[in-house]
C-alpha cells in the first residue's frame, strides 16, 4: 500500500481521490464543482484524444469548433432535448461588470442581455442552427464534424474526472440523407469506442443500446458502451445516439434529394469524455495507485539511475547510452530520472504512484554484470535483464503488460457479472456489486419500481437477444428483452 492512500477495501471512493491527488492527476478548481487537471493527467487525456482523433479522422470524419456560447431561444426548440439539460445549465445574463460606490465589484445592471445566454451543456442546438445555412442538396451530405471542447453541466454532486460542472469530451454531429446511413453512422462511431477503449485503454466493455428512461434526450436510440469498475459499478463509457430527424425538424434542416423531393436530414451525435480517465483509474488502479496501459502512459519506462557522485552517475549515463539509443528508435516513451535531491527510493514510490508500465533502475554493480533490473508494474517482483539488445525485449514486455491488464479487467468482469434466477437473487447480487443479466417485461413501471428498491438501472440492452421462455425479473411476466443491470456512477 502506498503511503498516504487509502485502500480499496476501506473506503474505495476515499483511494480514488487518493490516486487521483496523489498521482498529480488532478486537483479541484476554486470554483465549487470545477477540476485542474495536472499535466500527468492531461498527458493520459491527450494519448486517449490522440487515438481516438486517429479513428475518426480514418472514417471521413474533420474536426471543427462551434462557439461556448448559446442563444437561450435555440435551447427551446427541442423541447425532448432541453428538458434533459435544463436543470444543469449555466445562464449568462449581463455582459459587464463596475465597481460600485463603496468599491465592491458588482454587475452592471445596464449590461442585462436582450437574450439570455447558455454555457454549452452540449452542442446539437448551435450545430444545427449551422447546418440550416451549409445544408440544401444531398449533393452537401453527409456532413461529419467532430469537436474537441469543453462543456459546462452544473452539477450538484460532483467527482473528479467522473462528474465535474465543467469537463472536456469530444462531441461528433453528422448529418445524412437517409435513416439507414444515420443508423449505420451511429453504430459505426459505437464500434471505435469499443476499439480504443478496449485495445488502448485496456478496458472491456459491455455494448448495446439504453432503455427509453435512459437515452439522450431528444434521441430516438442511444446505443452504448459500458465498463465495470473495481468497486464492481458500472460506468457509462461512451454513447451514441441515432436522432432520426429530430433536430432536422426544430431547426427546419431541409434538403433537395436525387428525386428533387425536399425531405428533413437525418443526425446522429456521439461523445466521450474526460470520465474515461477515472474508468481508467477504477478498472486498473490497486492500493500502490496507478496501474496505467503503456499504449496510453506518459511514461512507458522510467529510468532510475542509482549513484553516490557525479563520477558515479556519469559512469550510469555512459552505460545506459546504448539503451536509451534504442528506445527512442522504437519510439518507446522514457524517462530518465538523474534527479540528486530525491532518493532512489522516493523515485520508486512515484513512479509506483504514477502507475509508469516499467521501471528501470542500474547501479555501478549492474555494469559489473551487464545487465539491468526492471519492475513491471502489473506484477511483484525484480528482473534481470542481460543490457544488450534490452530494447526489443522490454518492447515486447509492454506488448504484454498492455495485454495482461486487459486479461485481468476482463475476467473480473466476468467473475462478477451473473445471471439471476429470481428477484430475492437479483437483490442480493446488486447488494454485493455486479452486472446481473435477467429477463425486463419491457415497461416503465417495472424499471421504475426495481430502480426505486434497489438503485440499480438498466446498463444496456444486448444488441444479441435470446428471450425464449425468459421471464421479467420482477413482474414474472414473460420478457420482452434481456438487459443488463447494475448500479452505476
Amino acid at each position: 500500500m502506498a503511503k498516504g492512500v487509502t485502500p480499496q477495501s476501506s473506503d474505495y471512493s476515499k483511494w480514488y481521490t487518493d490516486v487521483i491527488t496523489k498521482a498529480e492527476l488532478a486537483d479541484y478548481g476554486p470554483v465549487k464543482g470545477t477540476m485542474v487537471i495536472r499535466p500527468y493527467g492531461y498527458s493520459i487525456w491527450e494519448s486517449v484524444k490522440d487515438e481516438f482523433d486517429k479513428e475518426f479522422k480514418k472514417t471521413g470524419h474533420v474536426n471543427a469548433y462551434f462557439p461556448l456560447f448559446i442563444p437561450k431561444s435555440f435551447l427551446a426548440k427541442e423541447a425532448e432535448h432541453v428538458e434533459g439539460f435544463a436543470k444543469e445549465c449555466a445562464v449568462v445574463t449581463h455582459s459587464k461588470l463596475m465597481v460600485d460606490e463603496n468599491n465592491n465589484l458588482v454587475t452592471d445592471p445596464n449590461s442585462k442581455l436582450e437574450e439570455e445566454i447558455i454555457v454549452r451543456p452540449t452542442s446539437e442546438t448551435v450545430i444545427w442552427s449551422m447546418y440550416k445555412k451549409w445544408i440544401n442538396s444531398y449533393r452537401d451530405l453527409p456532413i461529419l464534424i467532430n469537436q474537441w471542447a469543453n462543456v459546462v453541466r452544473w452539477e450538484m454532486r460532483t467527482r473528479l474526472f467522473l462528474r465535474t460542472s465543467e469537463f472536456l469530451w469530444q462531441e461528433g454531429h453528422t448529418a445524412h440523407s437517409s435513416e439507414k446511413e444515420a443508423k449505420d453512422e451511429a453504430l459505426k462511431i459505437l464500434n471505435i469506442y469499443q476499439k480504443v477503449v478496449e485495445d488502448v485503454m485496456g478496458i472491456p466493455v459491455l455494448t448495446g443500446y439504453k432503455s427509453d428512461s435512459e437515452k439522450f434526450a431528444g434521441a430516438i436510440d442511444t446505443y452504448c458502451i459500458e465498463a465495470m469498475m473495481g468497486d464492481k459499478k458500472a460506468l457509462q463509457a461512451g454513447t451514441s445516439h441515432y436522432l432520426g430527424q429530430n433536430f432536422a425538424k426544430a431547426f427546419d434542416v431541409k434538403f433537395q434529394n436525387e428525386q428533387n423531393k425536399e425531405e428533413y436530414v437525418y443526425a446522429t451525435s456521439w461523445g466521450v469524455s474526460t470520465r474515461l480517465i477515472g474508468a481508467l483509474i477504477m478498472v486498473h488502479g490497486d492500493d500502490k495507485g496507478l496501474r496505467l496501459p503503456p499504449k496510453v502512459a506518459p511514461i512507458q519506462i522510467v529510468i532510475v539511475p542509482i549513484f553516490k557522485s557525479d563520477e558515479d552517475k556519469n559512469k550510469i549515463i555512459n552505460y545506459i547510452q546504448p539503451l536509451i539509443d534504442d528506445l527512442e528508435k522504437l519510439n518507446i516513451r522514457f524517462l530518465f530520472d538523474d534527479r540528486a535531491k530525491v532518493s532512489p527510493g522516493f523515485k520508486f514510490n512515484e513512479w509506483e504512484m504514477k502507475g509508469v508500465p516499467i521501471r528501470i533502475e542500474v547501479g555501478l554493480r549492474d555494469m559489473a554484470d551487464d545487465i539491468i533490473i526492471y519492475s513491471r508494474r502489473d506484477k511483484d517482483g525484480k528482473i534481470k535483464l542481460p543490457i544488450s539488445n534490452s530494447a526489443s525485449s522490454l518492447n515486447t514486455t509492454l506488448d504484454d503488460i498492455q495485454n495482461s491488464l486487459f486479461t485481468q479487467a476482463k475476467k473480473f468482469q466476468n467473475d462478477n457479472t451473473y445471471t439471476a434466477k429470481n428477484y430475492s437473487d437479483f437483490k442480493s447480487i446488486i447488494n454485493n456489486g455486479g452486472f446481473v443479466i435477467c429477463g425486463w417485461d419491457g415497461t416503465d413501471k417495472t424499471e421504475e419500481a426495481i430502480k426505486k428498491e434497489t438503485k440499480a438501472t438498466i446498463r444496456c440492452i444486448p444488441f444479441n437477444q435470446d428471450i425464449d421462455n425468459l421471464k421479467c425479473i420482477y413482474s414474472g411476466d414473460a420478457a420482452q428483452y434481456k438487459v443488463i443491470f447494475s448500479k452505476a456512477y
